[in-house]
């Protein structure tokens, strides 16, 4: 996709201080777009940031309108912030179970829900959700995670399906396991941090992590206008994990 694919379009993004998020932010401003960032946790050197706690709805609705504001209404949303959690059903309790799912899930329904007016007056609406491999493969210890990014699936074509004929996009991208802060968190706790490495590499069919900015290509595909007849799509970059079974070698 060349430069230019946003022009003149304005986008917030998630969760867009680190990680996905920073890659996605980068990928649109370098495409065009004017980016807004939400997130906890902004450095006075971070461009159009917003600190916006996605379990707050007075802190999102404010920094939607604020945005609308003074970057001129809201044409995307990348609804990529959320928060990992490690475990079967048992090793989290009620309060964890309801902590993650508000971040994960009920985060993303606030973010769009204060957007939507937005969203309604643009001729290139599009939202994508940021969901997970979590979505469609069983892997252990992820219950708890897996079950939130199984609900962003979901969520995903129940909302294409009611905002179509509004003129909004809706699609995810499951990412494999990608090479995040979260993941350099895991690892650097694990008694062989680099045997864990190998052990998360060797998962994807591919061989290794996934990389930000590749998660953040798809992003840019599903957000951009050119995808106009594409809605309700779960895009994987995962490097094959989802799909293939490859013999081992």
């Amino acid at each position: 996709m060349s430069a230019g694919a946003f022009d003149g379009l304005t986008a917030i993004v998630t969760g867009g201080a680190s990680g996905i998020g920073a890659a996605v932010v980068a990928r649109l401003r370098v495409d065009g777009a004017r980016v807004a960032i939400f997130d906890r946790d902004v450095s006075d050197d971070l461009e159009d940031a917003y600190r916006v706690d996605v379990t707050d709805d007075a802190t999102i609705r404010a920094g939607v309108d604020a945005v609308a504001r003074d970057l001129g209404g809201i044409d995307i949303v990348v609804n990529n912030a959320g928060i990992g959690a490690q475990g079967t059903i048992e090793e989290n309790d009620d309060d964890e179970w309801h902590r993650v799912f508000d971040v994960n899930v009920v985060g993303a329904v606030r973010v769009a829900r204060a957007a939507l007016p937005h969203l309604r007056q643009s001729q290139a609406a599009a939202i994508v959700n940021t969901c997970s491999i979590a979505a469609t493969a069983g892997l252990p210890a992820r219950a708890l995670y897996g079950a939130t990014k199984g609900a962003i699936q979901s969520l995903t074509l129940q909302m294409a399906a009611d905002h179509l004929r509004e003129g909004i996009r809706v699609n995810c991208v499951n990412p494999g396991t990608a090479d995040t802060p979260w993941i350099g968190r895991l690892l650097d706790s694990a008694p062989d941090p680099a045997a864990e490495r190998a052990a998360l590499n060797a998962r994807q069919p591919h061989g290794r992590l996934v990389r930000p900015e590749e998660v953040a290509d798809a992003v840019a595909y599903l957000a951009s206008p050119r995808a106009g007849s594409t809605t309700g799509v779960a895009l994987a970059v995962d490097g094959g994990m989802q799909g293939l079974r490859l013999r081992p070698e």
